[in-house]
């Protein structure tokens, strides 16, 4: 199977104790829904997992076109659809890329490829998002 993880319930609440990957997080409902804020939605992970999927994807082909750049910051919107179950119906990225003279041309074409032929999360997104992106290059 290659990847797994499990959530075990934390009873009298809507929180799980998540283990992935060796990792362990909790995940929570809103006190909307009986929880208790003691973690991230599991929906809003996804938002995460796009921002970390892409953003190494850029790092790693940046690197190997040699564009010197000090930082690298993705941020990740998303807007739900209104028909059950709710899924991302919309989501847009800004790459935010520091250091001095970066390169834009390279960022512009890391973010593409990393977009429509390496962010596996981006893949898995597309069939039911809308995925736009902006790139912000500065010092």
């Amino acid at each position: 199977m290659g990847v797994t993880t499990n959530a075990t319930w934390r009873p009298g609440s809507m929180a799980f104790d998540v283990e992935l990957q060796g990792h362990r997080f909790v995940v929570d409902a809103t006190e909307e829904f009986g929880g208790k804020d003691l973690g991230p939605r599991p929906k809003a992970l996804v938002l995460s997992a796009l921002a970390g999927c892409t953003a190494m994807d850029v790092v790693y082909i940046l690197q190997r076109m040699r564009v010197p750049f000090t930082g690298l910051t993705v941020d990740v919107a998303g807007e739900l659809g209104e028909q059950e179950p709710k899924v991302f119906a919309k989501l847009h990225l800004t790459y935010r890329v520091s250091g001095e003279n970066v390169d834009r041309a390279k960022v512009e074409k890391a973010v593409e490829m990393s977009q429509t032929t390496y962010c596996g999360v981006t893949a898995m997104l597309r069939p039911t998002a809308s995925i736009t992106y902006e790139i912000v290059c500065g010092p």
